[in-house]
């Protein structure tokens, strides 16, 4: 596994955080040691999609970046005649997801396309994964993404969404900000790279609150949606048809 050193280095010019090359390289470096609680979400996912994988259904992870929900969803799965389909749109991190799928020989039934999950097609799905990747999309986009997810599902299907969340209390959103600047810190990256790294999100992830991502779900015609998992300012939701 490469180690994340992207802005190790003071950038004269801090651009746009993107899913690149060089982002996928060290892509699991990144987000293990950026995402608190991840570890976790990506372990539960094995035993959800055991419980909800309902037989002769489709399983979606969008936004599949490098594969880890995807070979979760893989081992979990006990539901016969069942496929799972991993979408991203990032040419790089396709290319090294198909290779992580090509190495576990069990999955055939894994099919990885590039492609943007804002137009794909859900169908027969009895479990979609959106794993840190809502917060990437317009947000004007995403109750039309999430009423298409619900509409290609089967009733008692599950949405497993996880996001990076903001606080109405200033105090508290702050607290956790701060919290989580420690646990990178913890892990490793400089003040430096905290901060570029910071700035490189600032225009592009666009996290919201608990109550609004509730909110939308049920708009979208969920009819159980909670937070199953929380550490800090990161958080994961189920959410059922």
């Amino acid at each position: 596994m490469d180690k994340d050193q992207i802005y190790s280095e003071s950038l004269a010019n801090i651009a746009n955080f993107n899913f690149d090359a060089q982002v996928a390289d060290v892509f699991t470096d990144m987000i293990e040691r950026s995402v608190p609680g991840y570890r976790a979400i990506i372990t539960m996912i094995e035993t959800l999609s055991e419980h909800y994988a309902q037989p002769g259904s489709s399983l979606y992870d969008l936004g599949c970046s490098l594969g880890a929900a995807t070979l979760s969803m893989a081992r979990g799965l006990n539901a016969k005649n069942c496929r799972i389909i991993a979408i991203d749109n990032s040419t790089a991190m396709v290319a090294r997801c198909r290779k992580s799928i090509e190495r576990v020989h069990t999955c055939s039934n894994v099919h990885v396309v590039e492609e943007d999950i804002v137009t794909t097609e859900i169908n027969n799905a009895s479990v979609v994964v959106i794993n840190f990747t809502l917060q990437f999309i317009p947000p004007e986009e995403r109750l039309r993404l999430l009423e298409k997810i619900y509409q290609g599902m089967r009733p008692g299907g599950v949405l497993i969404l996880s996001e990076k969340v903001l606080f109405d209390d200033a105090h508290l959103n702050d607290l956790l900000i701060d919290i989580h600047h420690d646990f990178k810190r913890a892990h490793g990256y400089s003040d430096l790279e905290v901060s570029q790294k910071r700035s490189a999100l600032e225009n592009v992830l666009v996290p919201e609150t608990i109550p609004a991502h509730r909110e939308r779900l049920i708009k979208a015609g969920f009819s159980s949606v909670d937070v199953w998992f929380q550490c800090f300012n990161f958080m994961s939701m189920l959410a059922v048809k």
